[in-house]
């Protein structure tokens, strides 16, 4: 069974940044997609950025290319999303997720392509 432990989040004025940390442990596979996603009052699960642990594909939501950056520790099984430039747009709670395999152009943006889930962190961005 698959744990992930999320770090980070907090408050900020816009502008700033954060920078968010996720931790897999009880992994048993080689090949792993680990993302973020995002949920804010009242409106869908939307997919920010993602990265395959093993393998070298990233994936970013239009509306935070150029500002957010996702990274790896491929040993660690950890992914990082270091925000900058934020909105207050990007107020939300930012969910860690995993896959055990690979992720492509679409399943990288999809909720239900995860099994693993994060407890979520919250990302508060004032004007």
């Amino acid at each position: 069974q698959v744990q992930l432990m999320e770090s980070g989040g907090g408050s900020v004025q816009a502008g700033g940044s954060l920078r968010l940390s996720c931790g897999a442990s009880g992994h048993t596979g080689s090949r792993y997609c680990m993302g973020w996603f995002r949920q804010a009052p009242g409106k869908e699960r939307e997919g920010v950025a993602a990265a395959n642990i093993g393998g070298l594909s990233s994936y970013y939501a239009d509306s935070v290319k150029g500002r957010f950056t996702v990274s790896r520790d491929n040993a660690k099984y950890t992914l990082y999303l270091q925000m900058n430039t934020l909105k207050p747009d990007d107020t939300a709670i930012y969910y860690c997720a995993a896959h055990e395999d690979f992720c492509g152009d679409y399943s990288w943006r999809t909720p239900r392509f995860f099994r693993y889930w994060g407890q979520g962190t919250q990302v508060t961005v004032s004007s």
